[in-house]
């Protein structure tokens, strides 16, 4: 809120209600403007269970949030880039986020803290600090190991310490909204001890996923330890051991779930209410925007996918008469991941390789088939980048529709169950496929800048060596220089390609080709650019053999211009041609 000043007050009041009403808003605004971390906690009652940001009612309306640039995987930091360059990315990305409607972004350990309070501060956008808890590997007395054993007392204190480090480091940023540990940890639980091993083959990863949980909740009372205004909650997969989630991670306030069933959640509420009692969070969930069928970008699909995974969760949330345990989700994701296929090749290349199926996707499912497909995942579409690295965006429909679903307020007086339905029926995918049709547009259209043919030419030309008048012996010499060999009719076929190349807006380049096709070999001027391409007579251990298609396709010119700051440079490169020098060089 703003201090509001009357227009009718008289100048010399003006000092005076100026210093109350800033005293007024600075009593009134929230402790998280003022640089303290806010109050952050899940409370229930009889309506369901909720989020509350110092005592209002909050719901997740979430994105998985990332920057990386076409070309780069994740050896590539934004936070390790110049501050202009961090802040002019986060505009680009922060303002369609917050015009999506979006509060809360899921970033991975690595953000500093003074970025998390810009983009809150700056945007109104908050942070779930996610800590992957060795999905990925973990370095333990300087050896990295990539399946972390989560029965090894050392692995187990080193990850407790990073953690209890972060959440000593993070407790007063105002931005940072709850803390996330792991990410499908469940799903990767490859390690082999001496502990594990010991149970029966079926029993090992029931028994590996003790060790997983129990230290989730060991990591959870470190937080807690440093931090008591931040909620604490999990990225599991799915719904996998429950029970034993149940048991060994004490104290996580927020059960999180990537899940991908389509375009119902099913069952999930009740279970998570029935076996744990606490709130369900969406850390994942959505559709690509590829049919893996038909080979062919599909916004309408995932549009409506999204909309339907969105709808449930506002009908599960609290004080609607149904489950009331939802209190939001983290859509999966903002922008395409260019990098994810192979992670370490063809990282600028959109792959269309479908990684793993899944029939609650039944639109592009087949029988044996995959249908997954993981660089296309983004409610956005992904630019070239700039001279600086720096993308632009381009929303696809799944964009425009969540833009109008995220409207409506999940805790507002008014909003029943008839009026989530009324709301989510006025959204039409096909509407919000037509609006993002300008965006695919202008994305096709930087494209074709950064790559297009900028010169096309056809030469043909036919010679008459039949005149009246012009001297020609009565059979050709194999080996002569006189010009017309013989009399009658020859043809010539030359075409010209030019390729222009703007990889950034500093840089350009164009190359163009000659590409011969019919070469004359009875022209009067045999002094003449296609000459090369002639079939020429050779003699081969005595004995004549005509070779023909010489130097079909050459280099005609190339030029390279890069404008810097500190230099202009011009490259080119040139050759004579020989057309009597009307093209000279």
């Amino acid at each position: 809120m703003r201090p509001i000043r009357p227009a009718s007050a008289r100048r010399h009041s003006a000092v005076m209600l100026s210093c109350l009403s800033t005293l007024v808003f600075l009593v009134l605004l929230p402790a998280v403007a003022l640089g303290q971390a806010a109050q952050v906690r899940v409370t229930s009652d009889g309506a369901g269970t909720r989020l509350q940001v110092d005592g209002k009612d909050f719901m997740v309306i979430g994105m998985n949030w990332d920057y990386f640039p076409i070309g780069k995987n994740y050896t590539y930091s934004l936070w390790t880039q110049p501050d202009d360059i961090i802040e002019a990315a986060l505009h680009r990305e922060m303002t369609l986020l917050r015009n999506m409607g979006v509060n809360v972004i899921r970033q991975y350990v690595g953000v500093p803290p003074r970025w998390v309070r810009y983009i809150y501060e700056r945007y109104g956008i908050w942070t779930i600090l996610n800590h992957s808890l060795g999905r990925y590997g973990v370095t333990v007395d300087g050896v990295f190991v990539q399946q972390t054993d989560y029965s090894d007392s050392r692995t187990r204190g080193q990850l407790t310490a990073e953690i209890a480090a972060l959440a000593e480091e993070f407790r007063d940023v105002p931005g940072l909204l709850m803390w996330l540990l792991g990410n499908e940890n469940n799903y990767g639980l490859e390690w082999s001890s001496a502990e594990t091993e010991a149970f029966p083959e079926g029993e090992r990863q029931a028994a590996k996923a003790v060790y997983l949980y129990s230290l989730m909740g060991e990591v959870t009372r470190a937080i807690k330890a440093h931090d008591t205004v931040h909620p604490v909650a999990i990225a599991n997969g799915d719904l996998q051991y429950l029970d034993i989630i149940a048991r060994e991670a004490k104290g996580i306030d927020v059960f999180g779930t990537n899940m991908y069933r389509g375009i119902s959640f099913g069952d999930a509420f009740e279970r998570v209410k029935r076996t744990l009692g606490i709130p369900i969070l969406f850390t994942e969930f959505g559709a690509d925007a590829f049919d893996a069928k038909e080979n062919r970008e599909d916004q309408y699909t995932q549009a409506r996918y999204l909309l339907g995974q969105w709808k449930e969760i506002y009908e599960q949330s609290s004080g609607k008469g149904r489950t009331g345990n939802a209190i939001g989700g983290l859509t999966f994701q903002f922008t395409d991941g260019w990098w994810k296929y192979k992670q370490e090749s063809n990282l600028d290349v959109h792959d269309i390789n479908a990684s793993w199926p899944n029939d609650a996707y039944p639109e592009d499912f087949v029988a044996g088939q995959n249908n997954m497909n993981e660089e296309w995942w983004g409610v956005c579409a992904k630019g070239p980048s700039d001279a600086r690295g720096i993308y632009e965006v381009y929303p696809r429909a799944a964009f425009y529709a969540l833009q109008q679903a995220h409207r409506l307020d999940p805790y507002a007086a008014g909003t029943t169950i008839d009026a989530i339905n009324r709301h989510f029926a006025a959204i039409d995918p096909t509407a919000a496929l037509l609006q993002a049709r300008g965006d695919r547009g202008a994305m096709l259209g930087e494209e074709t800048k950064r790559l297009r043919i900028s010169g096309l030419r056809m030469e043909m030309s036919t010679i008459s060596t039949g005149g009246s008048n012009v001297s020609t012996p009565d059979e050709a010499a194999p080996f002569g220089t006189t010009r017309p060999a013989f009399r009658g009719f020859d043809h010539m076929e030359s075409f010209y390609a030019e390729v222009e190349a703007r990889p950034a807006e500093n840089v350009s380049g164009s190359v163009s080709l000659n590409v011969l096709g019919h070469v004359p070999v009875n022209p009067i001027d045999e002094l003449f650019y296609e000459y090369r391409g002639r079939a020429r007579s050779v003699r081969v251990d005595g004995e004549p053999e005509q070779m023909t298609d010489i130097e079909r396709v050459r280099v005609y010119r190339a030029q390279v211009s890069w404008d810097d700051s500190w230099f202009h440079l011009n490259a080119f490169y040139r050759t004579g041609h020989y057309h009597w020098g009307y093209e000279g060089d």
